[in-house]
């Protein structure tokens, strides 16, 4: 059974030459607070701090808060790709991260080579590899370019094939940021039920993004990010009209809405 447990998360990243008073003066104020340091008497952000929630099969978790506030972050905690200083991270299921368009694709590899390299990833048989490619070269429509470099594709280019590729395994666990909800219109009335069709197929979801609708109608708990910390967390309608001072103005039709599983909201709050 899928599951998301963080318990009293930290995360920080050491500020390199950050001994200089000068520097380290710009930075105080810069980082409003969120200055510390470590046990080598290193200067450092404390991008996360005390982060505690657990999400079960059936929740759809939307992250909210303004830039740096530690959103993408938390997402590549939970993806493995950023360690805890302190705290633990445990994530039961397969899990894909839609992060970055060229997230594990090999520049000097053809887009061909870079779909079998995913599947082998997989572990996929040839049968599902073959099914993948299939799957990948009929949404990028790259034509004759699936078997050329892909350091020769245009940036366009580069993002259907790694749009496709990030989308065509389903897991238990997807964390997704915002950049994937991004794009010009003709791509996303293309790309926008492929996205929701992971949403749907997948146990757990942990979304981060700015768009209140989209957090509104496809995730049933929200928490509000503010400075690396937990602000907010609960029902989505209350947090987001905490987090924006206003209700959310739904526009599209419920029927848009993903089936979901409601579980109760599970995440530590700060006490001050």
């Amino acid at each position: 059974m899928s599951r998301i447990e963080v318990e009293n998360v930290c995360v920080d990243f050491p500020l390199y030459h950050g001994n200089a008073r000068s520097l380290k003066k710009s930075f105080m104020s810069a980082a409003a607070g969120r200055l510390g340091q470590d046990t080598q008497k290193r200067i450092v952000v404390q991008a996360l701090r005390d982060i505690d929630f657990h999400l079960s099969p059936g929740d759809r978790l939307g992250l909210v808060g303004s830039n740096g506030a530690g959103k993408t972050t938390l997402l590549r905690t939970l993806a493995g790709i950023y360690e805890p200083v302190r705290g633990r991270v445990r994530v039961r299921g397969t899990l894909n991260a839609l992060l970055d368009p060229q997230l594990g694709m090999k520049p000097d590899l053809t887009g061909r080579e870079n779909i079998l390299l995913r599947g082998l990833y997989y572990g996929l048989t040839r049968r599902q590899i073959r099914a993948l490619e299939d799957d990948v070269q009929n949404f990028a429509e790259l034509g004759q370019f699936m078997d050329l470099p892909v350091r020769i594709y245009s940036s366009g280019m580069v993002i259907r094939l790694g749009f496709g590729l990030a989308t065509a395994i389903h897991p238990q666990v997807l964390l997704m940021d915002e950049w994937f909800l991004a794009g010009d219109a003709n791509f996303m009335a293309k790309a926008r039920g492929r996205i929701e069709t992971m949403v749907r197929g997948a146990e757990i979801l942990v979304l981060s993004s700015h768009q209140m609708e989209t957090v509104a109608l496809w995730c049933n708990k929200v928490i509000w990010m503010d400075q690396g910390r937990i602000r907010a967390a609960g029902e989505p309608f209350a947090v987001l009209e905490q987090y924006t001072g206003k209700p959310v103005v739904m526009t599209a039709p419920e029927d848009a809405r993903p089936q979901l599983i409601v579980a109760p909201v599970t995440a530590k709050l700060p006490t001050s």
